[in-house]
């Protein structure tokens, strides 16, 4: 019982110690929720600034979406691109690989194929808006990465697509 009425008594003075100076955060006070980085707000490598890889993907755009068997690109995929090539231009920088993607429907083999023509068809339209084929390559995943699990056209519809993804530095 002695011990432990002197591990109290430890305990209640360091408490106490602790909070005999009430002005000890004044000088170190820091707005958590302001932003930090460059002029602006911009943080770099945020979704908010303009250069970074989360800024395509989330502002420009990273995917685009086929009909059923198609590799061909529809108005609203061409859109996205065409945002894509801006960045690209704009970010000399960094280069793409261009993922290619399909449903679960038919077999592996036939994916991985649709899966690529999915992804050169990306490719071929970047290189014919002025981003350098060096800069680009292109890979099929079939369906063996799918974003929606579920034998539905509504997962299927997520699952056909293609998916540019950006890195600093060369391709290979």
């Amino acid at each position: 019982m002695r011990l432990s009425s002197k591990l109290t008594m430890l305990m209640a003075g360091l408490a106490v110690s602790a909070c005999t100076n009430g002005n000890r955060f004044d000088n170190d006070a820091v707005d958590l929720n302001q932003a930090t980085g460059q002029a602006g707000g911009v943080v770099p490598g945020s979704a908010s600034d303009p250069a970074s890889p989360a800024y395509f993907q989330q502002t420009v755009g990273d995917r685009v979406l086929f009909a059923v068997d198609q590799s061909a690109l529809g108005p609203e995929a061409r859109a996205t691109l065409d945002g894509q090539v801006q960045w690209l231009r704009t970010n000399s920088d960094y280069n793409a690989v261009i993922e290619g993607h399909a449903d679960e429907q038919g077999t592996r083999a036939y994916n991985l194929a649709l899966g690529g023509r999915r992804a050169n068809s990306v490719m071929e339209y970047l290189v014919s808006q002025g981003i350098p084929a060096s800069r680009l390559r292109f890979v099929s995943y079939g369906k063996e990465r799918p974003i929606e699990i579920c034998s539905d056209e509504s997962c299927y519809a997520k699952n056909r697509r293609a998916v540019t993804i950006i890195s600093a530095g060369p391709t290979s």
